[in-house]
């Protein structure tokens, strides 16, 4: 078996005006010195678009219609960094190989799987989730519970070229295209096999997320997160720009480590004219636990242990 490799790109940074309950991000340069990075990250999923020349190499167009991209981050990439990413070959009829990013020095960015439907095989956030075991000690998180439902499910959404996405992606599919990091003609060339603009699988993240602000997830803050892992799955894809959706959300797991408190979060769309699954999202968004100023007082009066 053989590795086969892109090449190093500049990823950019769009989120450094990112707000959500009312304050700015970790992809902010003094928010993330403040936490004590070395500057603001850029976004996870910003790093998928690197993926989808190797893997429509590898899958086909069977890769926009059924394939499934399974990732936990590694290490932060800042602005100016340059990242390659990387996929094993697969057999005649193998349908998942084993992905991967890194930096010029040869730090990990991410590592994962990528597969196509309908048997995506044994992904990267399916096996972190069945090692999960249940967290008691939880305080950021402390309000919320495996299983439970959006309050808005479904939520409409749709994403247009010139569309922004409101405060937690301040910018336009448009503007991305500009910047992103590896594009590919099927994003806005209607001379395609569906005959439709494609969203790029790095926006996909974006569409479900545009409108999470009303699902009724709430933590305790202000605190800041960042996304630890993600699984997006093509069932009846591609998605397409101007084209709408509904979203429906719950939450499949909730956990813990030393420095965090995750909440797993799985959005499954629908094309809203016909309510077929068309895809499914996956987001391990990981709280910093210094990052919330009454974690101990909180944690004391919810009877919780700290280490």
């Amino acid at each position: 078996m053989s590795t086969i490799f892109g090449d190093f790109r500049h990823p950019r940074q769009m989120l450094d005006s990112q707000e959500y309950d009312g304050h700015l991000s970790i992809h902010d340069d003094q928010m993330a010195e403040d936490l004590g990075f070395s500057g603001a990250p850029i976004e996870g999923p910003t790093h998928f678009s690197q993926f989808v020349p190797v893997l429509h190499d590898l899958f086909g167009d069977a890769w926009f219609e059924r394939g499934c991209i399974s990732a936990h981050y590694q290490n932060m990439v800042v602005e100016g960094e340059e990242v390659r990413v990387f996929a094993e070959s697969i057999e005649n009829g193998e349908t998942i190989t084993s992905i991967g990013a890194e930096k010029r020095d040869g730090t990990p960015v991410l590592t994962g799987t990528a597969s196509v439907g309908p048997d995506y095989g044994e992904t990267e956030i399916g096996r972190r989730l069945a090692r999960l075991r249940p967290s008691d000690q939880l305080v950021i998180l402390s309000d919320l519970e495996v299983g439970r439902k959006g309050a808005a499910n479904p939520e409409n959404v749709i994403m247009d070229f010139d569309q922004n996405m409101g405060q937690m992606y301040p910018f336009s599919l448009n503007e991305k295209l500009k910047k992103i990091t590896e594009n590919h003609p099927y994003y806005t060339n209607t001379d395609n096999p569906w005959g439709k603009p494609v969203i790029p699988l790095e926006m996909i993240s974006v569409l479900t997320q545009y409108s999470g602000a009303n699902s009724g997830f709430r933590s305790r803050g202000p605190a800041v997160g960042l996304f630890a892992g993600q699984e997006i799955k093509l069932i009846k894809g591609p998605l397409f720009v101007n084209h709408e959706y509904q979203l429906e959300r719950e939450i499949i797991a909730l956990s813990e480590s030393r420095r965090t408190e995750s909440n797993w979060i799985k959005t499954s769309v629908y094309d809203k004219a016909s309510r077929e699954l068309v895809a499914e999202a996956i987001l391990n968004s990981a709280t910093l636990k210094d990052s919330y100023a009454n974690y101990a007082a909180d944690a004391a009066a919810l009877g919780k242990q700290l280490d």
